[in-house]
């Protein structure tokens, strides 16, 4: 496999209050390769959306990076870039151009008193240099290559005239403006009927083979992530619990979190009116972090002491896989530390 577009390692995002410290991504890890989609998973608090906001250098006050690197190899070649390091100014050259999001509510992310052909040029003129006419013919060639209807007409809509479904296609043309080589897509079928979401992933899908994009699909549907992701990353609590491709995900999956994840996934072979399966408990409150293993008081699989007083390693399987789990290594080590 050719080198990674965009890799990030040990990545730390905190958000620092009157209340104390939020540790909201804790240590990442992930590739990210041309033509490839890395699907990002978990329940809705585990650091998703902000994992996402930090490679972008866009993390809302009072949060900020405050450790790990996020390289990007430039399309040219020579010496990948660490994006953790440069101001908001400096990232202005890189947010449009190389990497862009598709942000997650599409009914609250335009701005209402502007046209969105007006929102989708004004990045084309900034990074491409097009006058005003020339930004609005490509803005017209957006809309009609992301299938929304009579796109010279609707380019001078306001995005209230618009349904939930166009929205989120005119959200994908205005990150596709600048031709990134890397495409975040943050949640991009929330609150979408079924028929509307399987519209947006072909889409998605579609824009990927043609251009060759590199996606970071970023949702809590083991669904989509079955349909549209090569690789995936587990997260939980600000780290990514579980590493692999797709068909090892959903094949054979290390952790217990994973696990109980896809036992709650609904099937077609369920006996009706029966229960479906939950994992116990919710997501413990961020300034009330459990000690040890951040999934312990909810893991059916918890091994004693260890468990609740020692973090798990990151550990590398036979398979290629990373896991952060007592089941599949480092126990030595942490019952050392819990003697001592």
């Amino acid at each position: 496999m050719a080198d990674p577009i965009l890799s990030v390692r040990d990545l730390k995002t905190q958000f620092f209050g009157p209340e104390g410290i939020v540790r909201a991504v804790d240590g990442v890890d992930f590739d990210v390769y041309e033509g490839r989609t890395l699907g990002v998973v978990g329940e809705s608090g585990c650091g998703k959306s902000v994992t996402a906001r930090s490679v972008l250098g866009i993390v809302d006050r009072p949060g900020r990076v405050v450790g790990g690197s996020i390289m990007l190899r430039p399309a040219g070649g020579g010496p990948a870039i660490d994006l953790a390091r440069l101001t908001n100014e400096e990232m202005r050259k890189y947010r449009g151009p190389e990497i862009a999001l598709v942000f997650q509510e599409p009914m609250a992310s335009f701005s209402q008193h502007y046209t969105i052909g007006n929102q989708i040029g004004e990045g084309i003129k900034l990074h491409m240099g097009l006058d005003e006419r020339a930004a609005k013919k490509r803005s017209i060639e957006l809309l009609d290559m992301v299938g929304v209807p009579q796109a010279a007409r609707r380019v001078d809509d306001y995005p209230f005239q618009l349904s939930g479904g166009l929205r989120q296609r005119v959200m994908i043309a205005m990150a596709l403006s600048c031709d990134p080589r890397v495409l975040i897509a943050d949640e991009p079928t929330t609150a979408l009927d079924v028929t509307t979401q399987a519209q947006i992933l072909d889409l998605l899908r579609s824009l990927q083979q043609q251009k060759g994009l590199a996606i970071i699909l970023i949702t809590h549907d083991m669904g989509v992530i079955a349909e549209m992701a090569h690789d995936v990353s587990v997260m939980y609590l600000g780290r990514a619990v579980e590493t692999g491709t797709v068909k090892e995900i959903f094949e054979a999956p290390r952790h217990p979190y994973t696990r109980a994840l896809l036992r709650s996934i609904p099937t077609v072979l369920a006996k009706p009116r029966t229960r479906l399966p939950t994992i116990a408990g919710s997501i413990p409150h961020p300034f009330d972090r459990p000690k040890g293993c951040s999934y312990h008081p909810r893991c059916a699989e918890i091994i004693g002491a260890v468990c609740e007083t020692a973090e798990p390693p990151a550990v590398d399987t036979d398979d290629g896989r990373q896991v952060r789990c007592f089941l599949h290594g480092g126990m030595e080590a942490a019952k050392a530390g819990v003697a001592a």
